[in-house]
């Protein structure tokens, strides 16, 4: 069985509104590749979206995959322990 993953480009000046419509659509996937290579930044709304986020995936079984995540943002997610619930990519 092949996996259908959904691709969504997050606004790094909407970062909260890309994660809310990315979550809008896990219904169709059963794998989610996020890209934040234009995210530079996160602030807490947008790491309360990423919670609610990966919630609902793994609720679902769905793997969430950060594709172009730089190293700040990393450490702000590592911080708020919500680095081990994603996959990461370069």
């Amino acid at each position: 069985m092949s996996t259908i993953a959904m691709f969504v480009k997050i606004d790094g000046k909407r970062v909260a509104e890309g994660l809310q419509e990315a979550q809008s659509k896990l219904n169709s996937s059963s794998e989610a590749v996020l890209d934040f290579t234009s995210v530079l930044r996160v602030q807490p709304k947008d790491l309360a979206a990423l919670e609610e986020l990966v919630q609902v995936a793994e609720d679902r079984g769905i793997k969430i995959e950060l594709n172009g995540v730089n190293v700040g943002i990393y450490k702000v997610l590592k911080l708020a322990q919500l680095a081990s619930r994603f996959a990461f990519r370069a």
